[in-house]
């Protein structure tokens, strides 16, 4: 997108001479340009634009600046020195990049489009036809070069057919929908519009089954054969052979698409020749509604205008409020369907004067809609915090399963206990502890507690048990510790 970057800069009038001047020299195949020669043809093309009357000083930086942006490539050309001076201040010539005439055209198609330039390209079946009858011909007769001239210009017979369909069909739609136009102006034209897309249609349909004999006599002589002769004779030799050829097959398939369509889809013949008689659908339509607007003398722009003028000219603001709400209907009860609670007590042929008032919502009175429990509440996952605390609880296990299998190995006796074999330690002595069933006051059978694959299992002991550990000294007085 930084091509386009000379449309909507500061000096974006001069960046678009200065591209035209490089677009008139490739017209008359001149393609390097030097700054004083692209002011030169400024001179020429320019006319009374200000914007087009630059010096060679002038489109100096203008030139830089496109080439920094990648719409101009800049060579040095060495010839132009007359001088050493000259030549050491280095003398630069500019060409059009591809992408960069891409964009440039892109932004002058823009500016010079118009609406009235659009058409349906009715006189171009006959030539459709004709070179697909040459085509099948110069195939069967093994002529190549003959074969790629009517390629290329039922390819571009094709592209050029389509994309004046779809700008036509465009300013078409724009046209039925928008409000701008006057009756007037669609009045005189509409006879030209109607005339023009009905012999379209009917060329259309008298040429569509042609235009598929035609294709299948192109088959019937081998497409095989046919793309082969292209791609060999194709002048794109800076493209491998099979590259041509697979170019031309896709294009081939979408000449077969637009004629005989691929499998149940209609062709693009088809769905043209629909588009048509719907565009022509919708002009009628307009022109009913134009002719009962005119026939009625009512619009809805000339109702909007006496209201307007009623409000103009009421008395008062009461008045004036009164009057909007009679014409837009807002004093109308909006709580009729509420029923009373105790629907016996309060007939149905009883006066609403007489009737005891019925309790409705504040919701229901300011807005006429019935209050409602509303969308449930949004649910917050904090999914990042769920995986950051996921992940040091995985991280607690990983070392307190470490821990575990060292005091499996080392045992508890004439050692002293890290705090993580510490910490495993006493949670399997909390879980032996309370499996202890103690009975007359004393323990008269061992007790067990399991976890992270370690048993710790406490025996009764005429002596006490010391175990060292990195928080100090554990006595365990009547009872002996086995780790497994």
């Amino acid at each position: 997108m930084r091509l386009f970057s000379f449309a909507t800069a500061e000096k974006r009038a001069e960046y678009l001479w200065v591209l035209r001047a490089f677009d008139h020299a490739r017209a008359n195949y001149v393609v390097l340009l030097h700054a004083g020669e692209v002011a030169s043809i400024l001179g020429r093309i320019g006319g009374d634009d200000p914007a087009a009357a630059l010096s060679a000083q002038d489109v100096t930086p203008l030139l830089e600046q496109l080439h920094a942006w990648g719409l101009l490539e800049r060579s040095y050309d060495g010839t132009r020195a007359a001088t050493l001076a000259e030549y050491r201040n280095r003398h630069f010539v500019y060409q059009f990049t591809r992408p960069g005439y891409h964009a440039f055209r892109a932004v002058e198609d823009v500016l010079s489009g118009r609406g009235e330039d659009a058409s349906l390209s009715r006189l171009a079946l006959a030539d459709l036809l004709a070179d697909l009858t040459d085509l099948a011909a110069a195939n069967e007769a093994g002529d190549g070069e003959l074969v790629i001239r009517k390629l290329t210009r039922l390819d571009a017979t094709l592209s050029d057919m389509a994309e004046r369909a779809a700008r036509f069909y465009l300013v078409l739609g724009d046209m039925v929908r928008t409000t701008e136009i006057t009756p007037e102006v669609f009045l005189a034209h509409k006879d030209a519009l109607l005339m023009h897309m009905r012999e379209f249609s009917s060329d259309l349909a008298r040429f569509a089954p042609k235009l598929t004999a035609a294709l299948e006599r192109v088959q019937d002589t081998g497409v095989e054969q046919l793309l082969a002769r292209a791609a060999a004779h194709d002048e794109r030799v800076l493209l491998p052979v099979e590259e041509r050829e697979a170019d031309w097959r896709s294009r081939w398939r979408g000449i077969e698409h637009w004629f005989a369509g691929v499998g149940s889809a209609p062709s693009e013949a088809d769905r043209l020749r629909e588009g048509t008689m719907s565009a022509i659908a919708a002009v009628l339509a307009l022109l009913r509604r134009v002719t009962e607007t005119r026939k009625g003398g009512v619009s809805r722009e000339s109702q909007l205008r006496h209201l307007a003028g009623w409000f103009a000219a009421a008395p008062s603001e009461e008045a004036a409020h009164a009057l909007f709400g009679v014409v837009f209907d807002l004093g109308r009860p909006r709580h009729f369907a509420m029923p009373h609670a105790d629907a016996e007590a309060v007939p149905i042929g009883m006066s609403w004067w007489e009737a005891p008032p019925v309790e409705i919502s504040r919701t229901l009175a300011e807005t006429g809609r019935t209050p409602s429990a509303g969308a449930p509440g949004k649910v917050v996952r904090n999914e990042s915090g769920i995986r950051r605390l996921r992940e040091v609880q995985l991280e607690a296990q990983r070392r307190r399963a470490a821990a575990a299998a060292s005091l499996a190995t080392g045992g508890v006796r004439e050692r002293e206990l890290s705090e993580a074999e510490t910490e495993v330690l006493l949670g399997l002595l909390d879980a032996a502890l309370s499996a202890r069933v103690p009975i007359s006051a004393r323990v008269g059978h061992s007790a067990t507690g399991s976890g992270n694959g370690v048993t710790l299992t406490l025996t009764p002991s005429a002596e006490s048990m010391v175990v060292h550990t990195a928080r100090g000294r554990l006595h365990l007085d009547g009872l002996s510790v086995d780790v497994r």
